[in-house]
């Protein structure tokens, strides 16, 4: 089973194109062969984990692909690493905000995805769309959902798990004047991502790093 997460719209924004990428992907894994289901998070500190893990609990899933909204990115961000730590520069969709504070006190400082980011980033450059491995998630709910989601698989080990951010899509990406990218293409890369996934027991070893 795949389990693929998208967030409500925040920030003002009308629509979130992580949660429609997140759910045609699943539509598409389903016309391959797959058993796949989507869920919607909440933009919300501690309740997006709480959702997340009542989607666990119930689906019991292999893969789980989180997927969060990056405005302003060009490229689909697989994320390698979640950080212990929440410092939200703007208020969630609850009014929350918090600086500097763990996301699950007396954690570890940091996970790493346990997809397979690098051949997971191939089979999307083979589609002919924008790819990226991304060294930081940020520090407000995606990377809060991204964390709590290792943190839960720390004790599910045969589930593997990862957070994928998309960009804009072509109408925010407009409005916003900045890139955007179709949510068909956002979600057959997801689709990709999955199916790498499932294939792969370990995954490659090519340079997709960064200089800062």
């Amino acid at each position: 089973m795949i389990l693929l997460t998208g967030f409500e719209p925040f920030g003002g924004e009308p629509t979130n194109p992580s949660w429609s990428a997140a759910r045609r992907a699943a539509e598409l894994l389903t016309e391959q062969g797959y058993e796949a289901v989507a869920v919607e998070l909440p933009c919300v500190f501690g309740s997006s984990i709480e959702v997340l893990e009542g989607a666990l609990e119930r689906v019991r899933p292999g893969i789980v692909l989180c997927v969060g909204q990056a405005g302003g990115r060009e490229r689909i961000s697989l994320e390698r690493v979640a950080i212990n730590v929440d410092d939200a520069r703007i208020p969630d969709n609850a009014g929350r905000q918090p600086i500097d504070e763990p996301v699950v006190q007396g954690g570890p400082a940091a996970y790493f995805s346990t997809l397979p980011i690098k051949a997971c980033r191939e089979a999307v450059v083979r589609l002919g769309v924008p790819v990226e491995v991304s060294q930081t998630a940020g520090t407000y709910v995606c990377n809060h959902v991204f964390y709590g989601l290792m943190d839960l698989l720390a004790t599910q080990p045969g589930t593997r798990g990862g957070f994928i951010h998309v960009p804009y899509s072509t109408e925010q990406g407009e409005a916003n004047r900045q890139p955007g990218l179709a949510i068909e293409d956002m979600a057959i890369a997801l689709a990709a991502i999955a199916t790498t996934t499932a294939g792969r027991t370990s995954d490659l070893r090519v340079p997709a790093g960064a200089e800062h």
